[in-house]
């Protein structure tokens, strides 16, 4: 198998981490790719030619642990569907639902720290580091937090 014959299922909460994905079209170009986001009024993607859209949670609201476990088993839905090899996200927790599906299904997950996140960790980042195949931080100042990522530059 060809590099470019791997299917990548993006995957990114809307707003900021949306647009940081958006910004991969390397890795994207030549490779069939599906992205998984929020329903947002405001930003259709084009990113890639599928485009999955999952409601937006909060994880204050009172409903936020069954809304949280749909929102997992409609990203392993869409995962099986489309039979993606990996899962490349930027967070946040809509992020975090897609590489937890892919995790349990034995999908590779790469995890791309927010630009935004200089000096803390994030928290969709502390959360997926444990499991991440891939970990990359787009400040060296990420090495600290995460022990087993690696530094990329940022995406911008």
């Amino acid at each position: 198998m060809t590099n470019n014959a791997i299917k990548i299922c993006f995957a990114a909460s809307s707003g900021g981490h949306l647009e940081e994905i958006s910004k991969l079209t390397g890795v994207r170009e030549g490779r069939e790719c599906i992205l998984i986001t929020e329903e947002n009024d405001f930003f259709k993607s084009t990113f890639c030619d599928k485009v999955y859209y999952v409601r937006q949670i909060n994880r204050k609201q009172v409903t936020f642990i069954p809304a949280f476990i749909k929102m997992i088993f409609q990203c392993r839905k869409i995962l099986h569907k489309e039979k993606s090899d990996c899962v490349v996200t930027t967070g946040a927790l809509m992020g975090y639902a897609a590489a937890l599906a892919g995790k349990l299904m034995g999908k590779k997950v790469i995890y791309i720290e927010s630009f935004a996140r200089v000096d803390t960790a994030s928290l969709t980042g502390r959360l997926i580091h444990p499991f991440a195949d891939l970990f990359i931080v787009q400040w060296e100042e990420g090495l600290s937090f995460f022990p087993k990522a690696v530094y990329g530059g940022t995406i911008f």
